[in-house]
């Protein structure tokens, strides 16, 4: 093994134990579960089954993403008839993973900088109080380390509280932000942000948005007016439109991804807080209901605490000791 091959195996086994711990709350649920559903057992029979399609409800993941998973256990274990907690383990974490991948396909190990010209452009959509902000301070942490000059724009005008949180995030960084004052036209920050990106050759520009639900076709009118405007500036932009969600609020978090789906053409989603909650399941039914990649996790409050989200990792992470 090389002396890089090593170093990347010492980082992967870093993030996977930084993945353990922020999902332990989740994991101790999940895992504490099986094992009583299990003692005592030595086959996949149809009430456990029934047990654990209940476990995998009760943990967030979804009815019909619980189905789904409970199909493909049953083919397997209609082959490999004895088990033990270990190998019922291995089972769930091969046949969720595969599952997932199905999906979207494999999720990238590292952490990949944007190629091409011009400065990559990703407008940042959801409710208050998800972890929007927080996550857009983390994502301009991750560019910026990986040697990229980015740039934010605060264009939630609606909040001031917004525009002080993603000032502070952008200290805490080291990017500059572009802002104006409360109650200003978010499409003419998003504007003077992308200008100032383009004059200053910067690699990334990240935009932040108001989330108001309760009136979708305000917000569908605003972010489309937002859109607009950037590719005037930047023809394109934005390239990516990552939708934060909240993970601790459990299947209030499908509700909020097929809203925001309909309001704006989300590409990808953050599943935040997953840290401080037992309802990380809801990772899973999302990345399988949703024909939109789950793209980065938050495990913790820190800076360096937003992950790539790793389909396997993430599984191995609740099922494995």
């Amino acid at each position: 093994m090389g002396f890089f091959d090593f170093l990347k195996r010492n980082k992967k086994e870093e993030l996977q134990q930084e993945l353990n711990t922020g999902m332990q709350k989740t994991k101790e649920g999940l895992f504490g579960k099986l094992r009583r559903a299990f003692t005592g057992r030595r086959t996949i029979d149809d009430d456990f089954l029934d047990e654990l399609e209940e476990i995998f409800i009760s943990s967030d993941i979804g009815a019909e993403t619980t189905l789904r998973i409970i199909e493909r256990i049953q083919a397997r274990a209609a082959r490999d008839k004895y088990v033990d907690m270990d190998e019922l383990n291995d089972l769930l974490c091969d046949e969720i993973s595969a599952l997932l991948a199905e999906n979207h396909g494999s999720t990238p190990a590292d952490f990949k900088a944007p190629e091409g010209g011009g400065p990559y452009v990703i407008m940042v959509v959801g409710v208050n109080g998800v972890g929007k902000t927080t996550t857009i301070g983390k994502l301009a942490h991750l560019y910026k380390s990986a040697g990229l000059k980015v740039m934010l724009g605060a264009a939630d005008t609606f909040r001031a509280a917004a525009i002080e949180q993603l000032d502070e995030w952008g200290r805490r960084a080291d990017v500059p932000v572009i802002k104006q004052k409360l109650g200003s036209d978010a499409a003419a920050v998003a504007y003077d942000t992308l200008s100032s990106a383009v004059a200053n050759k910067a690699d990334v520009a990240i935009i932040d948005t108001a989330g108001r639900l309760h009136n979708k076709k305000g917000l569908m009118d605003e972010l489309s007016k937002i859109k607009r405007t950037m590719d005037r500036v930047v023809p394109g932009a934005p390239h990516e439109v990552l939708l934060v969600l909240d993970g601790s609020t459990g299947q209030n978090a499908f509700e909020q991804a097929r809203q925001f789906s309909e309001a704006t053409q989300v590409t990808d989603l953050a599943v935040t807080k997953l840290d401080g909650t037992a309802r990380g399941g809801v990772v899973i039914g999302i990345s399988d209901q949703f024909n939109i990649p789950v793209k980065y996790i938050g495990i913790g409050e820190g800076i360096n605490d937003l992950q790539i989200f790793d389909k396997r990792a993430f599984v191995e992470s609740l099922f494995k000791k």
